[in-house]
């Protein structure tokens, strides 16, 4: 039987809120025209989805969590070496005996209380494995197209289900499969207190032929035919009435403006290797990139943001707090970015709302990819707001909510829904009341606040929205 109340998680990856229409996705704008609709919903920044993964499922911004960004260096792995966030390197980490994530996932504390998580995602296996790297002692699991957590499921399932179809543009056969094992397996019979499916789609068709363009409005119809599959399977087996739902994206998104050898150009401009004293290694992320130092001292420091302000595609930089007071910048504990694996700096191209040939606003460089094509990563505006739903018997009905929230008060709030403890101060994430059934007739109190900061000829801005001890990054650009 169901549990009294179980939470389904469905994220559309890089879904952005314009592209919930009638004709585009007919289903889901049904689901949100009867439900809840965060209208000011956030990622966490780098707006780049194993960063947003992550911080769904621990309720935490990237400084207390430790996954900075799709790549990243983690000193206490490999000091002089940046690494992609996908599964073999991410088993690696657990395999030298530290932790995945720095803060426990929703995996962790349900097993606490003998309560599972199940995830199932066809997006990169090192989202997929984020949702739970410890799977062996938490309980529940992750099902991926390349592995499972725990390791012999996977083989169980391929012998049930068969094999997965191969990746395509769009990944709609891969989301069918990944469905079919959610309602034939994951809820019918190991009935999880909480599951998440999440499709690769519209991201994998935006990132190859730009956003709204060619496949991707496709992909965003296909993608909401297997929602309302979903939702059918959950009324016809009686699920419906004890499952709520929130339907998420993990960031938005850009086009992209020019192609940033960052790097390379770091290297060009003086400053050695990661490997090297004094050196400089470089975590490409899109629309961001990363810098750590070799030996974390101002000097290196200071000479970087001096030399990235001098660029015209800056746009932000953000400084650990260890590095002190760095003309220019503004501090990443601001952000949610300064932690035991923040990087020391942290830098947003500049964009603009310019739109693409589909009519989408955003325009931004990035450290890869081609001009036209789609990205995220910064700290653009469009990139900053993402898709947040909610229905179900514990939410209000037709609800329109302006007060900002993001995707680290989900695992908060599905905590509260469950009846268990939300670990308050441990997250950096809030319970989302004002959404509630049962919650606040009155929303809670917004502040919102700029930031700014000046060097020479170079200044920057960053706005943050604060509610209830939550922040959330609204934007920050070069000014």
């Amino acid at each position: 039987m169901p549990h009294a109340k179980s939470v389904l998680i469905v994220v559309f990856d890089g879904l952005q809120p314009s592209q919930i229409t009638p004709s585009l996705m007919p289903k889901l704008a049904a689901f949100a025209d009867a439900g809840v609709v965060f209208q000011n919903h956030h990622p966490a920044y780098p707006t780049a989805t194993r960063v947003n993964a992550s911080s769904v499922v621990t309720g935490c911004l990237p400084g207390r969590h430790g996954l900075s960004g799709n790549t990243f260096l983690a000193r206490d792995f490999d000091a002089q070496r940046v690494i992609g966030a996908l599964e073999p390197t991410l088993q690696a980490i657990s395999d030298a005996g530290l932790p995945v994530l720095l803060a426990p996932t929703l995996a962790d504390r349900l097993g606490q209380h003998g309560l599972e998580y199940i995830a199932i995602g066809t997006g990169t296996s090192g989202n997929a494995y984020l949702h739970n790297p410890n799977a062996a002692t938490s309980g529940g699991a992750t099902i991926h197209p390349d592995f499972t957590l725990p390791r012999p499921l996977h083989s169980e399932l391929a012998a049930r289900f068969g094999p997965w179809p191969d990746a395509d543009l769009p990944n709609t056969p891969r989301l069918k499969h990944a469905r079919r094992i959610l309602t034939e397996y994951i809820l019918p019979e190991r009935n999880p207190a909480v599951a998440l499916l999440w499709s690769s789609e519209p991201d994998k068709c935006q990132h190859e032929y730009g956003v709204g363009l060619d496949q991707a409005p496709v992909a965003l119809t296909e993608a909401d035919d297997e929602f309302g599959a979903l939702l059918h399977y959950l009324d016809e087996s009686g699920r419906a009435q004890s499952t709520d739902i929130f339907v998420l994206s993990d960031h938005g998104y850009s086009t992209i403006s020019a192609t940033i050898p960052l790097a390379d150009m770091v290297q060009d401009a003086g400053f050695a290797p990661i490997s090297d004293p004094g050196g400089v290694g470089v975590a490409n992320n899109g629309g961001s990139a990363l810098f750590y130092l070799n030996d974390p001292d101002a000097t290196t420091a200071r000479a970087l943001a001096a030399w990235l302000m001098s660029q015209p595609w800056c746009g932000t930089i953000c400084a650990a707090a260890h590095l002190g007071d760095l003309p220019g910048t503004l501090p990443a504990s601001l952000i949610g970015c300064d932690g035991p694996r923040s990087p020391d700096l942290a830098m947003s191209f500049r964009w603009n709302s310019n739109a693409n040939a589909a009519g989408y606003p955003g325009h931004c460089p990035s450290t890869g990819g081609q001009i036209g094509q789609g990205q995220h990563g910064s700290m653009s505006r469009h990139e900053l707001r993402n898709v947040g739903l909610a229905r179900g018997p514990s939410f209000r009905s037709s609800l329109k909510s302006a007060t900002p929230s993001g995707n680290t008060d989900v695992a908060p709030t599905i905590l509260r829904l469950l009846g268990l403890p939300n670990y308050g101060a441990a997250m950096d994430g809030r319970v989302l009341q004002e959404s509630l059934a049962d919650g606040p007739e009155t929303s809670p109190p917004v502040a919102v606040n700029r930031h700014r900061a000046e060097s020479g000829d170079y200044a920057q801005e960053i706005q943050i929205s604060a509610v209830a001890g939550a922040r959330y990054v609204d934007w920050g650009n070069r000014m």
